[in-house]
């Protein structure tokens, strides 16, 4: 069991603009997300954070339905222009950073979140997964939170949260599963 209160304390001090404590069954797991994965992304098949390495749909929803509670986390930060995606992703290492910490404060406790957070994983020039070989870094790699088929905006919806700031503002958003 974690200290709420103290964790709590400790996520005020950190560049969060939201976090949200919710059980996991509050998740939609869409099979749109993950063909999304599938068919669009150019990072399918080329990692560990991604699909098919992480695993079915079924097995992605079990893995996270498997935990009684959820930390969902979330940044913003303005840019010049959104539609610049390299400006846009140089954004995602803050987040990244602000992820690790919160993972770090449920470290503190004894618990060890399984996290699931942005786009697919940057850690390695080339992914072992490419090679057919282990992750090199799995207690640093995050998978993301699409590659489980999960549709964010219902819950931050279901929970009256906002997720549109303005023309120009990135979000960012991770969940930390215990």
């Amino acid at each position: 069991m974690i200290d709420r209160e103290k964790l709590e304390e400790q996520l005020s001090q950190l560049p969060l603009y939201m976090y949200h404590f919710f059980e996991p069954a509050q998740l939609e797991f869409s099979d749109r997300i993950r063909y999304i994965c599938t068919a669009e992304c150019p990072m399918y098949n080329t990692s560990w954070a991604c699909p098919p390495a992480v695993g079915t749909l079924e097995t992605c929803k079990n893995r996270c339905l498997g935990y009684r509670n959820c930390l969902l986390i979330g940044t913003i930060v303005e840019v010049r222009d959104i539609a610049d995606i390299g400006e846009t992703l140089a954004t995602r290492p803050a987040h990244e950073d602000v992820t690790n910490q919160v993972r770090e404060l449920f470290r503190q406790q004894g618990k060890e979140p399984y996290i699931l957070s942005t786009e697919s994983c940057h850690l390695c020039e080339r992914c072992a997964w490419m090679d057919g070989q282990p992750c090199r870094f799995p207690e640093k790699m995050h998978p993301c939170v699409e590659s489980h088929g999960i549709n964010v905006i219902p819950l931050l919806e279901s929970l009256g949260l906002e997720f549109q700031y303005g023309e120009n503002i990135v979000t960012w958003y991770s969940l930390l599963f215990y």
